[in-house]
């Protein structure tokens, strides 16, 4: 019996259908691409002025909440909440700033090394991504001698990592923490961070590296000391200026960005004088929010650099800066390839 015409075309279509089917059941899907499982190099470039700024990421740190000070449980979690961090651990920047002045190349703060564990340590890794040798340094200055700041000085076998630098940290820093009779006197858990300190700067001072100076000093023209004491008896922020543009790279200011910009009263427990810390605070992000000066923290969210606003009496806000392209100067007076000096 001869087959109906219709049919004999549905059962080819059919049969055309089901060897698609598990054609594309046993073929490879061509578009799938294996996870990168790696975040893009630490660094970010800006330019004031002349100057040309490169944030430097040296990874990140969990604080627990309850390091916080004076501020209560209910309050701290809706602070929290509010910007979307989770409890108890708050995620902690830790930053560095590489400055090309044209004539100079500053680095502010050197990271942690290993001396924190494997989240921290990548500053000297990012520094060399943008383009740098270490040995292309020749300023590091130093906001305080905190292990997380100075670690990166050295390597692993305690040998200079920027042999052709001078070392600038704040002479009331450098009085507290490399003195072994104020260690000596210090609370036992108080005491590795001293003989870090010590470590870290030692070869600089072998060499006569290592420089002191006082509230004011200009370490390299277009680069201030400014007093910002609390946190460490000589904690010190830097004006940096070129062109009359401004950034203000403040140091350890804030370690809490969703808390101490709301509340600046909130202090941490690794502030050495907590009420001094509390009082510089409020007094640079009210400047800072009157000036609307572009600033820079060690502990932001990378960048970390941004401006300051002015919520309410007393209470602020972090406002990070955009992405922006580098643009070269047309001054005559900036050295192109500031990393080939």
């Amino acid at each position: 019996m001869p087959l109906n015409p219709a049919l004999s075309i549905v059962c080819l279509r059919t049969l055309v259908a089901g060897l698609m089917l598990a054609l594309f059941a046993v073929a490879p899907v061509w578009a799938e691409a294996p996870l990168a499982h790696s975040q893009v190099p630490g660094y970010y470039r800006a330019q004031l002025g002349q100057f040309e700024i490169t944030a430097l990421y040296d990874g990140n740190i969990g604080l627990d909440t309850k390091l916080l000070k004076n501020v209560e449980e209910k309050d701290l979690q809706r602070l929290l909440a509010r910007m979307f961090v989770n409890s108890p651990k708050m995620q902690t920047a830790v930053n560095g700033y590489l400055i090309n002045t044209g004539k100079h190349l500053v680095l502010v703060d050197v990271g942690a090394a290993k001396l924190f564990g494997p989240t921290l340590g990548f500053m000297l890794q990012n520094l060399k991504v943008a383009g740098y040798k270490p040995s292309q340094v020749d300023t590091v200055i130093i906001t305080h001698l905190h292990p997380d700041h100075i670690g990166g000085l050295t390597d692993a076998k305690g040998k200079p990592v920027f042999p052709k630098a001078t070392i600038h940290a704040a002479q009331a820093d450098s009085d507290f923490w490399l003195s072994p009779e104020v260690a000596a006197a210090s609370p036992e858990g108080m005491r590795p961070f001293f003989k870090m300190a010590r470590d870290s700067a030692a070869p600089y001072q072998s060499r006569q590296q290592w420089k002191t100076f006082n509230e004011g000093s200009v370490l390299v023209p277009g680069i201030q000391a400014v007093k910002a004491n609390g946190h460490t008896p000589g904690h010190t922020a830097y004006a940096v200026e070129s062109e009359g543009q401004k950034l203000l790279i403040w140091g350890d200011l804030v370690h809490a960005h969703a808390v101490q910009f709301a509340r600046p009263d909130v202090a941490i427990e690794f502030d050495i004088d907590p009420q001094q810390a509390i009082s510089t605070r409020r007094a640079i992000l009210q400047a800072m929010a009157e000036s609307k000066s572009l600033v820079a923290g060690m502990h932001l969210p990378f960048p970390g650099i941004g401006h300051v606003r002015l919520d309410s009496e007393g209470s602020y806000s972090w406002v990070p800066a955009e992405y922006t392209p580098v643009q070269k100067p047309v001054s005559s007076g900036y050295k192109e390839g500031g990393n080939k000096h």
